[in-house]
């Protein structure tokens, strides 16, 4: 494959068998996604997974800003623009690819390791969230922004924020909250920290290994090699989460949304991590934390299955409704930040509007069949 491919796909020989070799290569857009990048990794886990000399996946992201700063939200809302309503077709297929792709990796039966080095936002984390051995480092930036340009945590945001302890995940959701490889480890989105200059010698040690035919035996080695690189507990970043957690709980424990929102933005506070929080829920679309809230809700006891298929569901009502095309406008395209919400505030959202972005838009889920 071409080395300017947007998804560099290659096989390396391995001491026994080979190893799946993945890099998003898009540098110059921190490597977000399109649709030809969803599918060119779609292809690629099908054909591994029915092909017994792949022993294990290597996932990372070129250059040295970002594994994936999520999808290309500029050709997400082009979509959007062309035909407002709906059916927007570049964006709902980018959706329903994008989500079979991350539940192929979450239910993946070989090892999956995912360099999760750099920026990791939106669709990075939906990568990464679904690899078995999600590796860390110093420069890990991480955070699901959505609720600034009138998305939602989708990409099993729904499933991973709801298995967060004290509130955590609501709060990040709420607040497109930013956090380190010590809270990825802390909140469960991660498994290892290692050094970022570590990696090639990662992948030295995996193509060196005795890889057996028994991918459970093969998930027991790649443990056992990246707890030989991780680095001492002195080396992470400071913890954000986790100092906070009885404010965040305290903040999230509210009768309903719009008690949890007047928490968080009567905070009064100089930590400057909280505050940044507050003010980015401030800012953003009070109709998306509505629908951020309800889907956590509706999606809290949900399988992993029906979590994708519920996203596909509000993603696609979302691009369909004009709150995300002027979110986008606002922040990434004449990036005014003045964004003209069609809501004041969360209290002003009717509940019948509310209700509409969780009605199926078409005959059958294009992801039944998961």
């Amino acid at each position: 494959m071409s080395d300017d491919a947007p998804v560099i796909v290659s096989e390396q020989p391995a001491a026994n068998g080979a190893v799946g070799m993945v890099t998003l290569n898009v540098p110059k857009t921190l490597n977000s996604l399109t649709l030809e990048m969803v599918d060119l990794l779609q292809e690629a886990l099908d054909r591994w997974r029915e092909d017994h000399s792949i022993r294990a996946v290597f996932i990372a992201g070129a250059g040295e800003k970002a594994f994936c700063a999520g999808g290309d939200v500029q050709a997400l809302h082009a979509s959007a623009v062309k035909n407002p309503g709906g059916p927007c077709d570049y964006a709902e297929a980018f959706f329903a690819r994008e989500y079979r792709m991350n539940y192929t990796l979450h239910t993946y039966p070989k090892p999956i390791i995912c360099w999760g080095h750099g920026i990791v936002m939106g669709g990075g984390l939906g990568i990464m969230a679904g690899c078995r051995h999600r590796v860390v480092t110093a420069s890990t930036r991480i955070a699901m922004p959505e609720v600034t340009i009138a998305l939602f945590p989708d990409v099993g945001g729904s499933w991973f924020l709801n298995h967060m302890p004290g509130g955590a995940g609501r709060f990040l959701a709420l607040t497109a909250a930013n956090i380190n490889a010590t809270d990825a480890l802390f909140l469960g989105l991660a498994d290892r920290f290692i050094s970022a200059d570590k990696c090639d010698a990662v992948v030295e040690r995996l193509l060196a290994q005795p890889w057996s035919e028994d991918p459970a035996a093969n998930h027991g080695l790649v443990r056992h090699l990246l707890r030989e690189f991780e680095e001492s507990a002195d080396a992470l970043p400071p913890a954000q989460v986790q100092p906070h957690l009885e404010t965040i709980r305290r903040l999230t424990d509210g009768d309903d949304i719009h008690q949890v929102i007047d928490n968080i933005l009567a905070l009064d506070t100089d930590d400057k991590w909280l505050a940044k929080a507050r003010d980015a829920l401030a800012n953003g679309s009070p109709l998306a934390a509505r629908w951020i809230d309800r889907q956590l809700e509706r999606t809290r006891h949900s399988s992993l299955r029906e979590v994708f298929q519920a996203e596909v569901v509000l993603a696609t009502r979302i691009v369909r409704h004009p709150e995300f095309a002027e979110g986008v406008r606002a922040l990434l395209i004449d990036k005014d930040r003045q964004p003209a919400w069609q809501y004041e505030h969360s209290r002003a959202v009717p509940g019948e509007v509310l209700d509409g972005f969780f009605l199926p838009p078409w005959p059958q889920n294009p992801l039944a069949d998961l």
